[in-house]
């Protein structure tokens, strides 16, 4: 038991199946652990004990009988506060979303959780809206890297990348529209992908449109793998959901990359700046990639410097969202976030179709270039975890979190998967993150590549300290 909370999912459903653990003492277990711990990293805003806790028994009565309902049957899983779960309010970290309302509806992949028996464990802090890749909110407070709680986990998606870290639960649904899968993986420590977008089923739609994506946080990839397989089940709600041919994640993990074909881009020319020990632990995570039989060639992707359209894109999604907002609520937003929507105003129609055309421009450019490359290899952050709550570690002042993600926003631009792995720690003890690009569609090879790089490096086994 003293271990209990590093379990992964994988490792839990097998001690079910041979009645090891029982969901229920699980369950028990790492709700006690998060009221324990969690006032030191504030990754969750709603526990709602009673109703978990019913879900765990109706899990452990299924599998006493013999009949797990699903995949995840009586695994804790995580659901960010961006996420729609039905009985629970959805408040996105902000003091303008009435709690008072009907919360009577399943997001699409919180009703696969539901319908493979996953226990929900609680929901997990965000800053408002998932606007930034800190993690701070006017609702929830600070949320604390457990790593060092001086810092940021990273956002948008940052309570679940500290939920995880802590040892509270072994699977977190993320989102991510810049980067907020990828961005607090990288600072946590853990395994995070962006998948394809169109495969997982998301609803209500993203107001940041096909920027925005949905995928698994964990801290194994395996526990990824197997949490995809739940989540890409279709949902008519989605009109963008892909009928992609139906794939088990699980199966090939060991196939590796011996013989892939792999770019890596350390620092794109248009960067201007990356931490020394970023660049020196991803540096060496290339150097495994061709020991594990890659051919890994340094080379940047083509395309230049894609911030000024993303930024265009991106402001116009947050202006929709907010920008008919009356002044009293405005007034309580992130003073950040509110100068974000004011910027959103002078953006015109014609601003806004020249940024789609060059994003299409952009997107295609890469695709051509995926042709030659299996994966392309990037830092996933170009600094590590800094001091909360600044928004940025490079101007006190700072207002946007785009300088220090240029590895990140580009993929949601060009809707390929993305995960963010560990592949080392710097000097003072924080993760450093290396980003794995797929081609379109291809997934499965995200999590491949990324298995056989965790085996070799062996990073998903450390824990902070302090949690341990």
């Amino acid at each position: 038991m003293d271990d209990l909370h590093w379990l992964s999912a994988t490792e839990l459903l097998a001690a079910y199946k041979t009645q090891t653990l029982s969901p229920v003492e699980v369950t028990e277990y790492l709700l006690g652990r998060i009221e324990a711990l969690d006032a030191q990293t504030n990754a969750f805003c709603l526990i709602d004990a009673d109703t978990t806790l019913a879900q765990a028994r109706a899990s452990e009565e299924r599998w006493l009988n013999g009949e797990p309902c699903g995949a995840l049957d009586g695994v804790p899983v995580a659901v960010k506060d961006l996420v729609l779960s039905k009985g629970w309010p959805t408040l996105r970290g902000s003091k303008t979303v009435a709690r008072d309302q009907a919360w009577d509806v399943d997001a699409p992949s919180v009703a696969r959780l539901r319908e493979h028996g996953a226990v929900l464990i609680g929901k997990t802090t965000t800053p408002e809206f998932g606007w930034k890749g800190t993690n701070d909110a006017p609702l929830t407070g600070i949320t604390r890297n457990p790593w060092d709680l001086h810092k940021t986990p990273g956002g948008s998606s940052g309570g679940a990348g500290a939920a995880l870290a802590a040892g509270y639960c072994p699977i977190a649904i993320g989102t991510d529209a810049g980067g907020s899968i990828r961005i607090p993986s990288s600072f946590s420590g853990v395994f995070g992908l962006k998948p394809t977008f169109g495969l997982v089923a998301a609803w209500p739609a993203s107001p940041f449109g096909t920027l925005a994506h949905l995928g698994p946080m964990t801290r194994t990839v395996e526990d990824a793998a197997l949490f995809l397989n739940v989540v890409s089940e279709p949902d008519a709600r989605d009109w963008f959901q892909q009928p992609f041919a139906r794939v088990d994640f699980t199966q090939g993990l060991e196939r590796g990359v011996k013989g892939a074909r792999i770019a890596f881009s350390p620092r794109p020319g248009w960067v201007k700046r990356v931490d020394p020990e970023v660049e020196t632990c991803v540096a060496a995570a290339a150097k495994r990639f061709g020991e594990l039989g890659a051919v890994v060639e340094q080379i940047d992707p083509p395309g230049g410097d894609p911030s000024a359209f993303f930024r265009v894109l991106y402001f116009s999604g947050a202006g929709f969202l907010l920008g008919d907002m009356p002044e009293d609520k405005l007034k309580l937003l992130d003073p950040n976030l509110r100068a974000l929507v004011e910027e959103s105003r002078v953006i015109t129609r014609k601003d806004f179709q020249q940024a789609t055309a060059e994003r299409a421009a952009y997107g295609a450019g890469i695709k051509a270039f995926m042709q030659d490359y299996d994966f392309l290899l990037t830092p996933a952050t170009a600094v590590p975890a800094f001091d909360t709550p600044l928004v940025t570690p490079f101007d006190p002042n700072g207002k946007l979190w785009m300088e220090w993600t240029p590895f990140t926003y580009p993929f949601n631009l060009t809707t390929q998967p993305a995960a963010s792995i560990c592949c080392g720690f710097t000097q003072a003890g924080l993760p450093v993150g290396l980003q794995i690009v797929g081609r379109m569609g291809d997934d499965a090879r995200v999590l491949q590549a990324a298995h056989a790089f965790e085996q070799i490096a062996g990073f998903s086994a450390q824990h902070p300290k302090a949690f341990a």
